[in-house]
């Protein structure tokens, strides 16, 4: 079984309607995001897995997670499923936004907590989990 800090992992935000993903290695470098429909998941997770020789697939443990696990499941079985705590992972995904997309203008005046993305950030939320399972968080 892969362990943190030994390769790239993918991880899933999951949600009804649509999932997060990203691909980040060792070390913390985001390798991909992207958002997909929640049916979709299994064979998006199963080919960015591949694309980034992950050998772990990460799945936050709340809404959402039992259908995103079965069918990451049935399209990667070739991986490790594991699931990972996603408490405040939105706000911290917000966080991580907004620090990668600083506002511009009077925008920038805006408290941060105040401040809502023009984009979905379930993809920032699935960075998160990578990189709590990785042990880079700063939680």
């Amino acid at each position: 079984m892969t362990g943190p800090g030994t390769g790239p992992v993918v991880a899933v935000d999951p949600g009804r309607a649509k999932c997060g993903m990203a691909a980040v290695a060792a070390d913390g470098a985001v390798l991909e995001r992207l958002i997909v429909p929640t049916g979709g998941v299994g064979e998006a997770a199963a080919e960015m897995a591949q694309r980034h020789g992950a050998a772990i697939v990460l799945v936050g443990a709340r809404t959402g997670s039992e259908l995103a696990s079965e069918l990451i499941r049935r399209a990667a079985s070739d991986v490790v499923l594991a699931e990972i705590d996603e408490h405040m992972t939105t706000l911290q995904a917000r966080e991580r936004y907004w620090r990668e997309n600083p506002p511009r203008g009077l925008w920038r005046l805006v408290p941060t907590g105040l401040r809502l993305p023009p984009e979905p950030i379930d993809d920032w939320a699935a960075v998160i989990l990578a990189e709590r399972y990785l042990g880079l968080a700063n939680d």
